[in-house]
């Protein structure tokens, strides 16, 4: 498959890094608006970036559900007009499309600056499962993301003779390190006895072992390599950024081998010049516990039959082969759909740069950040998105 019709673009102009980044604690924030939310991460990755509102020269804002011109609505607040600024709905993949249209601008030397934002809030919706197309006719049968992951849950529990102890494995771990994370939504360790023995949601998953809804919001500023050059300040590399679409399958499908996860990584891979054995640290979509399961082997982590173990022996977190969501992933930190591929980036951002303090994965030099979205009728996912990452060594 060629560049540009996997979704890297052709060969770049110039290099796409990171030079600041924000979010602000994942949370509950039911009184505050789009821009109340967005305006101080904005602010502070501007900071971070030592550079001004003035110097942006396009904007780029992922969301799902802020509603019409939310990233106008958004910047206004702070001065940025008459730039082009563009709005993105991807589901639960809406911030890192954001990122990935900020990258293509960037290397093809249309701008030297972009603001990305991503930002939601959930609380308007006064809890429950996110609202899904209705004419959609899985959807109109009841198959609610819950319901859908709960069905790769008893296949992989079937499949791998493994138990609900094996799931719950994952929200022990994305709960110790979202410990360590001061924006995360949940600071708390937890058990396996208390994860397995918390609310029931959709047979095997609990409440635990599915994501928080809450509002949230991430920023980062993408530069030229000339921009970068000129601040001088630590920076990274965006190595490789793949957006696919899903593929429409009638029948039967591997509900444990998503296959447009598959591809991206591969595709990802290809285009950075490095695999998954140089990974130092990645974040990737755990809305759900089984989820992380079947993406350490879609992102080829390890082999496929062998994520079970991967997590049992540690593989998966600080001390191991490579740490998976020292955020604390989706589980411990949130899920504001919109805000969470730029609040993966940030993650990426702080841990090569050596900023991310008590969760910082120590020599850390590459990772991958990889994100979802989905809710269509005969598709693995409605969209993917995998940016892999380089830190920049003063």
């Amino acid at each position: 498959m060629s560049a540009a019709a996997n979704g890297t673009g052709g060969s770049p102009v110039t290099q796409a890094c990171i030079v600041g980044a924000a979010m602000i604690p994942m949370g509950k924030y039911r009184d505050s608006s789009y821009a109340g939310l967005a305006v101080p991460a904005i602010l502070n990755a501007l900071r971070s970036a030592g550079l001004a509102p003035a110097d942006v020269q396009a904007v780029v804002c992922g969301h799902a559900f802020g509603g019409m011109l939310a990233g106008q609505r958004i910047v206004k607040e702070i001065g940025i007009g008459t730039v082009p600024v563009v709005n993105v709905d991807n589901a639960c993949s809406g911030g890192a499309s954001a990122l990935h249209l900020a990258w293509k601008d960037v290397t093809a030397g249309r701008y030297d600056v972009v603001l990305v934002v991503g930002v939601d809030k959930l609380t308007q919706f006064g809890g429950g499962t996110l609202p899904l197309v209705a004419e959609d006719p899985e959807v109109r049968a009841g198959m609610v993301m819950p319901a859908l992951y709960a069905m790769r849950a008893q296949r992989y529990m079937h499949e791998r003779g493994v138990g609900a102890d094996v799931l719950a494995g994952v929200s022990v771990k994305a709960r110790r390190h979202g410990a360590r994370n001061p924006y995360a939504q949940f600071r708390s360790e937890v058990s396996v006895q208390e994860v397995l023995q918390s609310r029931p949601i959709t047979d095997p998953l609990t409440l635990l072992q599915c994501c928080p809804t809450g509002d949230g919001a991430a920023a980062v500023l993408m530069v030229s390599e000339r921009v970068r050059k000129r601040l001088g300040l630590p920076a990274i590399r965006i190595a490789a950024s793949v957006l696919h679409s899903g593929q429409v399958t009638a029948g039967f499908r591997d509900m444990l081998r998503p296959e447009i996860s598959y591809h991206s990584a591969s595709d990802a891979y290809e285009a950075a010049g490095f695999g998954p054995q140089d990974l130092d640290v990645v974040e990737l979509h755990d809305a759900f516990t089984i989820a992380e399961l079947i993406y350490y082997e879609a992102l080829g982590l390890c082999e496929a039959g062998a994520s079970a173990d991967f997590l049992a022996a540690g593989r998966s977190t600080y001390g191991g082969q490579v740490v998976v969501n020292p955020s604390g992933g989706l589980l411990a930190k949130g899920h504001p759909v919109g805000a969470s591929g730029v609040a993966q980036a940030v993650e990426m951002f702080w841990q090569l740069t050596g900023a991310a303090g008590a969760r910082q994965v120590e020599g850390a030099r590459l990772g991958l950040s990889h994100v979802t979205g989905g809710g269509i009728a005969g598709l693995d996912h409605g969209a993917c998105t995998v940016h892999l990452y380089e830190a920049i060594r003063p």
